[in-house]
């Protein structure tokens, strides 16, 4: 059984995005192969006005989600460090929300400790630890670019370890 993964790093300014392919081991439901099919970021300018950059995230994300046609979205959770950033990216992650409930999809949210300790057995694992982990689980040759995409990409596996 195939199933297409959406992961989603929610930002304002950037969104990152990673999609993969699953495919299940028929005989003991275990996974026997993770394809990358895209990854990338939604960008928003600071010279927008919020509405138009919220917008934006709205009309790129339905696009994508068309494009994608994901079986589940994989959302990571927010990490509070300042809180006047932690609400604009919450704001966008309620964009995000609402088009993965708009286009009534299955959601799973993890904590960054969760996506840690998933790709590398350490939940307080540093960042090029877990992108590293992502391009041995997916095969690539570099670590995918920007580090939001990386990021993304990171959400979907966690999600696809958990089938």
């Amino acid at each position: 059984m195939e199933k297409r993964i959406l992961g989603l790093d929610p930002g304002l300014a950037i969104v990152g995005f990673g999609a993969i392919q699953c495919v299940e081991n028929s005989a003991d439901s275990s996974l026997s192969k993770i394809t990358p099919l895209d990854f990338g970021v939604i960008r928003t300018s600071s010279d927008m006005e919020m509405s138009q950059r919220l917008a934006t995230l709205f009309d790129d994300l339905h696009s994508l989600v068309d494009e994608v046609n994901p079986d589940l979205v994989a959302i990571e959770k927010l990490f509070f460090y300042r809180m006047a950033n932690t609400i604009l990216v919450a704001q966008a992650r309620g964009v995000l929300m609402l088009v993965v409930g708009q286009r009534n999809l299955p959601y799973v949210e993890f904590a960054p400790p969760q996506i840690k300790q998933a790709l590398t057995s350490y939940g307080k694992a540093d960042k090029e630890e877990v992108q590293e982990a992502v391009m041995r689980e997916l095969d690539l040759e570099e670590i995918p670019k920007p580090d939001d995409a990386a990021d993304a990409l990171a959400v979907a596996l966690t999600a696809a370890f958990q089938l």
